[in-house]
Order: structure tokens, then sequence, then C-alpha cells
């Protein structure tokens, strides 16, 4: 009896899955403007895509504050800051969670980069970076790489968060070179 109450659990929470995934919109293709936004950041204060043309931007969507993944690639990000402000970037990372959990997550982590609070849930919606579990709703594990007039000009879906600043970084690198493209 206990087996078909397990399979019935496994079987939607697969279904709520297939369902996270299938939202049938679509990222931000590269050559494509970014969707404009303006959310608060750890600090209280609001900030908005537009207002940072003539830089590189960044953009960063994450599923959690203090889980291990998101924390890894925080910290690298973080240990690439210098790296990509000699580029003319800056980082933003994004997810649902509030001002409050953000400002605690950077003060315990030693993050100095902003973070985002889509808490509801526009911004990682219309970059198809929202991931519905039923219960629960969290940004997916994406990157937008924006130029400094607002154009994607990468998306990254499929993050390994280990690897994603180096990586992030020797696109910026290519993509600054002169007839560079990607």
């Amino acid at each position: 009896m206990i087996w078909i109450f397990v399979a019935v659990i496994v079987l939607l929470l697969g279904f709520t899955v297939v369902r996270a995934i299938s939202t049938g919109k679509k990222a931000p293709a590269s050559g494509t403007l970014a969707p404009d936004f303006t959310l608060n950041s750890q600090d209280g204060k609001s900030l908005s895509l537009h207002d940072l043309r003539g830089k590189w931007v960044v953009l960063y969507f994450y599923p959690k504050d203090f889980t291990s993944g998101c924390t890894k690639e925080a910290h690298n990000f973080q240990r690439d800051l210098s790296q990509f402000e000699q580029k003319n970037a800056i980082i933003l990372g994004v997810s649902v969670q509030d001002e409050l959990t953000h400002q605690k997550f950077c003060a315990k982590e030693g993050l100095s980069f902003k973070l985002l609070a889509d808490t509801n849930y526009k911004v990682s919606s219309s970059y198809d970076s929202l991931v519905n579990l039923g219960l629960a709703k969290l940004s997916a594990r994406h990157t937008f790489l924006i130029d400094p007039a607002g154009v994607v000009r990468k998306a990254y879906l499929n993050v390994n968060a280990e690897k994603h600043s180096a990586e992030v970084l020797g696109d910026l690198s290519q993509l600054q070179q002169p007839s560079a493209s990607l």
C-alpha cells in the first residue's frame, strides 16, 4: 500500500517538473532587446536595466540564496568581479526572494554586487526564467549577457554553476574583440 502512495507522489512530482519546464514562453534570444525592468536590490534601492545603458550587464537568474549551487555561482562571480569591471561589465543576480534575504546572503558570503528581488515573478517570467513547482516558484539558473545598447548578446540556458563565471568572462572578452560575433 505504501509503495502505491509513493509511486503516486513521484508521478505527481514528475508532472509538476514537466509543467514547470514547459512554460511555452521563449527566453530573449541573442540580437533582441533585453526586456527592461526595475527591481529593488539588497540595499533597498531600485535599479532599472535602462539606467545601465553604456555598460555590459551580466544578468544571472538563480534559484535560492544560501543553497550550495547558488552560493558557488555567486562566489565565482565575486571572485571574477574585478575582471568584469575592467571590461565595463556589471553583475546582477536575480531571484524571487526578498531584499532582506539577499542582504543576509550578501553579508554572510561577502558579495558586493547587486542581488535583485523579483518577489512578484515578473522579471523572471519575462526572461522565461521562472520555474513553477506547484507550491513554490523559483528563478531558473539562466544568464543573459547584455551589451551596452541593451541588446542580448548571449543567453545561457544550461548553466554549470561552478564554471559559469569563467564561461561568461570568456564570451565577454570575445564579444569585445573587433568584429566579434557569437
